[in-house]
């Protein structure tokens, strides 16, 4: 018995998630791609955007193979028929039409709940920092403009950025991703920094440092732990306040200036205080 072909037809959003090296990747909504609202914009970033667009929603596109295999070389072709892409270009359009709304899909929060799975089932790898001990990776872009780098990973308990451990993650663009995602993430599922935190009071990291003859190096040294200070952790109160005013922005001279110069003044009206007035004398 033969197979019924519509059976056998793979969506392409599928094919494309299947794909080797494309496990990052979620399947993205249909009723997403089809709201224009959430495609703002990519017509100016992607070429032949109808035509990657009418692709991804698996509808019938003709190529210029489908015209003879003639394209916009010159000739006296009629011009709907020059501007026809190939399918080779199709493709390449099609997958950064459908890597950039990803970037847009994986914020909402259908998206973010489907990445939060294959966060929890560990699918982009661990942290390969020891004290991080097994920390889930969270896929990240430096840029949210397409073809400017390669996907990252980003590690929510050491806050620092890997490349992924196996070259064929090496070809996705970071756009894809985008810069937003990562914190959001973070944000909307509280128990990752719980995670983080277990993890950071677990172990204490100043156990072990580089030590010549059994003496630390230290920090100022040119082979000193000078990054330590990016992963500390702030413990006490008073150390909670000055990193609650310092997340936003960086403390500027003129308020240490100001700080210095009240200190002062309260201090120069207190010399000049005279004990020994009374309160008979204030009243004169």
């Amino acid at each position: 018995m033969s197979s019924d072909p519509e059976e056998d037809y793979i969506p392409w959003i599928q094919q494309f998630c299947e794909a080797f090296g494309h496990e990052y990747f979620v399947p993205v909504a249909q009723d997403f791609i089809e709201d224009d609202f959430n495609l703002t914009g990519l017509q100016l970033q992607v070429p032949y955007y109808r035509e990657a667009l009418y692709t991804i929603l698996d509808y019938q596109v003709e190529t210029a193979e489908d015209n003879g295999g003639h394209t916009s070389n010159g000739g006296s072709g009629s011009k709907g028929k020059n501007e026809l892409p190939n399918k080779a270009l199709l493709a390449h359009s099609a997958e950064l039409l459908y890597g950039l709304i990803h970037a847009r899909y994986i914020i909402s929060k259908p998206g973010l709940t489907a990445m939060a799975s294959k966060f929890e089932k560990n699918e982009f790898g661990p942290c390969p920092r020891f004290y991080c001990d097994g920390m889930h990776l969270i896929p990240v872009g430096s840029t949210d403009i397409p073809g400017q780098e390669t996907v990252r990973l980003y590690c929510p308990c050491c806050n620092d950025i890997y490349l992924p451990l196996s070259s064929r993650y090496l070809n996705i663009d970071g756009a894809f991703f985008g810069t937003t995602f990562p914190g959001l993430l973070v944000k909307m599922f509280p128990e990752i920094e719980n995670q983080c935190r277990i993890r950071i009071n677990k172990v204490n990291q100043d156990d072990f440092g580089l030590k010549l003859f059994g003496f630390k190096v230290n920090e100022l040294s040119a082979s000193g732990p000078r990054m330590k200070w990016l992963r500390m952790h702030p413990q006490k109160i008073d150390q909670k306040k000055e990193y609650d005013t310092c997340e936003l922005k960086i403390p500027s001279d003129e308020e240490n200036e100001d700080d210095e110069d009240v200190s002062s003044a309260v201090m120069e009206s207190g010399l000049n205080d005279d004990d020994d007035k009374t309160m008979a004398s204030e009243g004169n």
